[in-house]
């Protein structure tokens, strides 16, 4: 009968080698440690209950750049230099918009749109909410613009400042070209006629100082913030 073979010990060598295999392991984590995934860019969270400032779109963001001469269908009036306050006195003006936010129009006279100023106030109010002379004057024209939609411009009582009412649902009845008008009469509708973002009903409202042959779309930008707040 044939005998059998012993087993053979596992080899010390080979115990030796897996040995120091894992404390070369185990030194290059605590030396160099896991892979790090690449940092993302740095992004400031917002605090807990904040709003996004891009969450509300802004009113008006496409460009109005109102009508460049007579004949052309544009939104406001034809822009010379403009100024940030009033070349000539003028009491303060009524809000056209009953419990508005004046806060909330400071400063956007001078936002950008486009390749110039805004040179207006956009007032977020509820569609179909009145809106009233600034003061009293004259309709000076009633006007269906391709950026502006339904518009009236209105000149103060002296006929050299215009009041620029912009987006409008409708007139009020009856309203017509030349009407006198009185400081707190409603003119008008808040609507989103125009380049007005649909779901954004509000009232892009300008002021500007007449050219000196008083037609109703040249004038120099002013900006409203003052007037409302009596400051001009």
């Amino acid at each position: 009968m044939k005998r059998r073979q012993p087993a053979r010990p596992f080899p010390l060598i080979a115990i030796l080698a897996a040995f120091a295999v894992g404390v070369l392991v185990d030194w290059a984590l605590r030396t160099y440690g896991p892979p790090q995934p690449v940092d993302a860019p740095n992004v400031i969270a917002p605090a807990p209950g904040a709003t996004s400032s891009r969450a509300v779109p802004k009113a008006d963001a496409p460009s109005d750049q109102g009508a460049r001469k007579e004949k052309e269908i544009g939104s406001g009036f034809s822009r010379t230099q403009s100024t940030p306050t009033p070349t000539i006195g003028t009491s303060s003006l009524r809000l056209p918009i009953d419990g508005m936010n004046l806060e909330s129009i400071r400063g956007s006279f001078y936002e950008p749109r486009g390749s110039h100023r805004h040179e207006a106030v956009d007032i977020l109010a509820a569609r179909s909410t009145p809106i009233h002379a600034v003061q009293s004057g004259t309709i000076a024209k009633l006007f269906m613009s391709k950026q502006g939609g339904i518009t009236i411009y209105q000149f103060d009582p002296s006929g050299r400042l215009c009041y620029y009412y912009a987006h409008l649902q409708r007139y009020a009845d009856n309203l017509r070209e030349g009407d006198a008008v009185s400081q707190g009469q409603v003119l008008g509708y808040v609507g989103t006629s125009g380049n007005a973002p649909p779901n954004t009903p509000h009232l892009h409202f300008a002021v500007f100082e007449l050219s000196d042959d008083r037609q109703w779309w040249k004038g120099r930008a002013i900006d409203p913030y003052p007037l409302l707040t009596g400051q001009g």
